[in-house]
C-alpha cells in the first residue's frame, strides 16, 4: 500500500528506467535519479521517497520492457507500460484493476464511482486485517492517487468512465511474452 505518492510519474519513470545499468541496485540507480536531478521536488526527504516508489515499479518490468519504454515507447505505450509496472508493484492495484475494472467493464457498467474503491477496499480489509489499521486520510489518499494513476494511464477519462484500452501491437507483443494475464488489467483486452 505504498502507492500513496503523486501518479504514474511518466516523465520521471522513464528517466530512472534510462539511468538503470544492467547488473547495478536500484538502490544504485535511485542515488544516480538524485544526483541528476530526476524530479523536480523541492525537498530531498520527498524526492527520495518519490525515486524510491519510481524505481520498485520500474524494477517490475522486465529488461526488454525497460528498453522499450526508453528507447522505443510513444507516450501512450510508455504510460500503458508503468500502468502494469503499477499492477506489478501492488497487488492491490492489480486486483482491482481485475476484479473492479474489469468486472464492471465487462458487465457494461463503465462509470467508476469512487464508492467503487472503498467497496473493493472493505472486502479486502476483511481477508487482510492490516488494512484495517491504515487510517482513513490515508485511505483517501490512497484512492485519491489510485484514480489519479488510471486517469494518467487512460484506463478511465476526466469523468471516472472506464476507456477500453487500445494497445500498440509491440506493447501486447512484450506483455503477452512475459505474462499474458498481465492484459487482464486493460480493460476490453483478454490474454
Amino acid at each position: 500500500m505504498s502507492f500513496s505518492t503523486g501518479g504514474l510519474f511518466v516523465n520521471e519513470s522513464v528517466e530512472v528506467a534510462r539511468l538503470h545499468k544492467a547488473g547495478e541496485s536500484w538502490k544504485d540507480t535511485i542515488l544516480a535519479a538524485m544526483a541528476d536531478g530526476s524530479t523536480s521536488l523541492p525537498k530531498a526527504a520527498s524526492n527520495r521517497r518519490t525515486l524510491r516508489e519510481i524505481a520498485n515499479r520500474v524494477s517490475c518490468l522486465t529488461d526488454e520492457e525497460r528498453h522499450f519504454l526508453v528507447e522505443q515507447s510513444d507516450r501512450p505505450e510508455q504510460e500503458a507500460l508503468l500502468w502494469l509496472a503499477a499492477c506489478r508493484a501492488y497487488r492491490f492495484v492489480r486486483e482491482f484493476a481485475i476484479e473492479v475494472i474489469r468486472e464492471r467493464f465487462l458487465s457494461y457498467r463503465y462509470d467508476l464511482p469512487l464508492d467503487a474503491f472503498d467497496h473493493f477496499y472493505d472486502g479486502k480489509a476483511e481477508w487482510h486485517p492490516e488494512l484495517v489499521t491504515i487510517s482513513p486520510s490515508t485511505r483517501r489518499k490512497l484512492r485519491q492517487v489510485l484514480f489519479r494513476m488510471l486517469r494518467e494511464a487512460g484506463v478511465i477519462d476526466g469523468a471516472s468512465n472506464i476507456r477500453p484500452a487500445y494497445l500498440s501491437s509491440r506493447v501486447v507483443a512484450l506483455i503477452e511474452g512475459c505474462d499474458p494475464g498481465d492484459l487482464l488489467i486493460f480493460p476490453g483486452l483478454r490474454p
